[in-house]
């Protein structure tokens, strides 16, 4: 029971602090942004109905349909490997993950777009949320742990 009780409760507490993070910026937030560190950091609140960039604006459908893939290999992938404690590490960055696609999505279905409402404005970096920092952040460790950490012996038994 513990094995899915604390990642299912994991994923509804960070799923949650990224739309409560979302609906403060769309209800509090100005229509002007707030910076909160001159020429480096602002919140300023924007909807987007694509990815980073703007790519894909207006393509919905497309993000539904790759959330529905990408979680369903992060379910088989956990279900597969949930008695490899050496794979822990990777369940964890599986949970952030799916948080953030969840997050992500739970706007796209409705609310029509995305919240976002970070902005470096030092770099000119995409606005962006909660959600997208788990996503971003645990791809990059998952990425760097599966290149210096794990060997493919570490996928083929409990240990």
């Amino acid at each position: 029971m513990k094995k899915i009780l604390v990642p299912i409760t994991s994923l509804i507490l960070l799923t949650g602090f990224d739309q409560l993070t979302k609906y403060l910026a769309r209800h509090f937030l100005p229509a002007s942004p707030k910076v909160l560190i001159d020429g480096v950091f602002e919140l300023r609140l924007t909807f987007n109905t694509g990815a980073a960039f703007g790519i894909l604006k207006g393509m919905n459908w497309l993000f539904y349909v790759f959330a529905a893939i990408v979680l369903a290999a992060i379910v088989y992938f956990y279900k597969k490997y949930s008695n490899y404690p050496k794979l822990k590490v990777i369940r964890i960055l599986m949970i952030f993950i799916s948080s953030g696609i969840i997050g992500n999505l739970i706007d796209r279905i409705f609310i029509g777009s995305v919240t976002d409402f970070f902005y470096i404005s030092l770099i000119d970096f995409p606005i962006f949320n909660v959600a997208d920092i788990y996503i971003s952040w645990s791809m990059v460790l998952l990425v760097i742990l599966l290149i210096f950490k794990f060997k493919e012996s570490d996928f083929n038994g409990p240990g």
